[in-house]
């Protein structure tokens, strides 16, 4: 069977016509050559279904702590054929010289990323990134076939208050004909619609369903999103079944364990236990984004390119072959897509740290009648609260108290060398040891959580000796996982990345104590100052509602 010529029998399911029938699906020079009714009266119980093949609508790839051709080469045994590919993190470290990286690295293998040019570098002027990218190489980008739309406008105050580069970077998508991505957690009514009205045409930011109900009212596609940390799929999938054009699935951040267990299959699965017509959800699974981005991706028509998926059943969608293209790129879980050899491009230049530099006094640090404010971590959701608990001082100095799980966090600048910032956190319910992480949305600064100072400082030396990568230490024991391009991805085969990132937060559940389904991928966004309410950027302490410093 070649991609030249081949044909394939089995249940096809036409999810514009909204039936299943037995064909014989032709594929001739990697492009179906035609598709014929058997002369059946009823649909064979025993065939297997084709159906089009899966597009997660919006996902961070160097979330996955993987480059390109490694997330392929395991999305494909899921079904996968494409992604709508935001490369924002690589370009907050390495600028327009990683996007470049994302896109020739994704060259390589037979799958089909959608990368988009990156709208918000740096994503606020409160941290320190390691580059920047203003409208007009925006525009360079958009200008690139490979750029497929702009990618999501976080700073939708720019948008709200008429900035001038914000509003650059939106005209020139509109006037090369590429849809702009939205983000914009909480924004409700009139400030909604007028983020919508200036051309920004999704959101995969919604955490309620009235938040996406009001965004759907006013014209805008809401991206399901559930990842490794955000879980938004219980409370929005009901939409779905009033919104079938409007839908989209995406992961947005998946670490590469989560990226071996499944991809969009997982949420077609989910979606059809739930009742939900199966054509609703294939719509939203991969006709929707296909047509709204206007991917270069087929959908099992006559004259479409041969990109399509074999599956048992749809009741678990577990996939049995993936093609691209016309050619076969995975069987029964086995990929076909090898590793390729990669060179790292990086920025990081900061020295190791002393333990005596994350020690904070009382009286440099806010506090309100004795409490202090404190980061509340919560699971599933990249939004944190504010709280005001009582502090613990050790020799007037602040420390972590792991009675009441009120932690010591840090971020230090992976650019050069500064002060390091200082806060506490909640819910993270180490018992022991630190965690520390180089992998921190949006400039990807050094984050690190622990008990006491000595592992904070371990930890992050760990990561620093890496130039990237996550850690966990104990009194007794020392974990790593090497992440040297940009400090956010590995050079090594996707499914070992995935072996030792398991073990270290298997390690950092059981041994250390954490209760977080993803502490790492929590960790990653205790930095990320575009969602409200509590974070830690380099600089300091950030209210993301009042959108500056405390």
């Amino acid at each position: 069977m070649t991609a030249q010529s081949f044909s394939i029998k089995g249940n096809l399911v036409d999810v514009f016509n909204k039936e299943i029938y037995l064909a014989e699906i032709k594929v001739l020079n990697g492009k179906i050559d035609s598709i014929t009714r058997m002369p059946v009266t009823d649909i064979s119980t025993e065939a297997n279904y084709i159906l089009p093949g899966f597009v997660d609508s919006h996902v961070h790839i160097e979330s996955s702590m993987l480059v390109p051709t490694e997330f392929a080469k395991i999305a494909v045994t899921h079904g996968t054929v494409a992604t709508v590919s935001d490369p924002h993190e690589i370009a907050n470290v390495c600028g327009m010289e990683g996007v470049e990286f994302m896109i020739e690295n994704g060259k390589q293998v037979n799958f089909k990323f959608n990368f988009g040019a990156p709208s918000c570098v740096p994503a606020t002027i409160f941290e320190t990134a390691g580059a920047s990218l203003d409208s007009v190489q925006v525009h360079q980008l958009l200008e690139k076939p490979e750029i497929k739309y702009l990618s999501e406008m976080m700073n939708f105050p720019g948008v709200l208050f008429n900035d001038e580069e914000v509003m650059k970077k939106i005209a020139s998508a509109h006037a090369l004909g590429k849809p702009v991505d939205g983000h914009a957690p909480g924004l409700r009514g009139d400030a909604a619609k007028q983020y919508i009205d200036a051309g920004i045409s999704t959101d995969h930011e919604c955490f309620t369903r009235e938040e996406a109900l009001d965004k759907l009212g006013f014209g805008m596609k809401i991206i399901i999103r559930e990842g490794s940390a955000a879980k938004n799929f219980e409370a929005l999938i009901d939409l779905l079944n009033d919104y079938p054009d409007k839908i989209m699935f995406c992961s947005d951040d998946k670490h590469p364990d989560s990226l071996v267990e499944g991809h969009v299959n997982q949420l077609c699965a989910r979606a059809v236990a739930k009742g939900i017509n199966v054509f609703k959800v294939l719509q939203a699974a991969s006709i929707n984004p296909v047509e709204h981005y206007k991917l270069d991706v087929g959908l099992l028509k006559v004259g479409d390119i041969a990109d399509f998926v074999v599956a048992e059943d749809l009741i678990d969608f577990k996939i049995k072959q993936t093609y691209i293209n016309g050619e076969l790129v995975a069987e029964s879980g086995l990929s076909f897509i090898k590793t390729k050899e990669c060179t790292p491009i990086n920025q990081f230049d900061c020295d190791e740290i002393l333990a005596s530099q994350l020690e904070i006094s009382s009286t440099d640090y806010p506090t309100k009648d004795s409490n202090i404010p404190v980061i509340e971590a919560l699971e599933g959701q990249l939004i944190t609260n504010k709280l005001m608990l009582g502090s613990t001082l050790l020799n007037g100095k602040l420390i972590s108290n792991t009675a009441t799980d009120v932690l010591k966090m840090v971020v230090v600048n992976r650019y050069h060398n500064a002060t390091v910032a200082i806060a506490f956190i909640k819910n993270f319910n180490l018992k022991q040891g630190a965690i520390a992480s180089s992998v921190a949305h949006d400039s990807h600064n050094i984050v690190a959580v622990g008990v006491d100072d000595a592992s904070l400082a371990a930890a992050i030396n760990l990561v620093i000796k890496e130039k990237g990568g996550v850690s966990a230490v104990s009194s007794n024991k020392e974990l790593v996982l090497g992440l040297p391009v940009a400090g956010l991805m590995s050079t090594g085969d996707g499914y070992e990345v995935a072996k030792t990132y398991t073990a270290i937060d298997a390690f950092v559940k059981e041994e250390l104590g954490s209760t977080l389904a993803a502490p790492f991928m929590t960790l990653s966004f205790m930095a990320l100052l575009v969602i409200p309410h509590l974070k830690l950027s380099d600089k300091g302490l950030f209210d993301g509602d009042k959108f500056s410093f405390i």
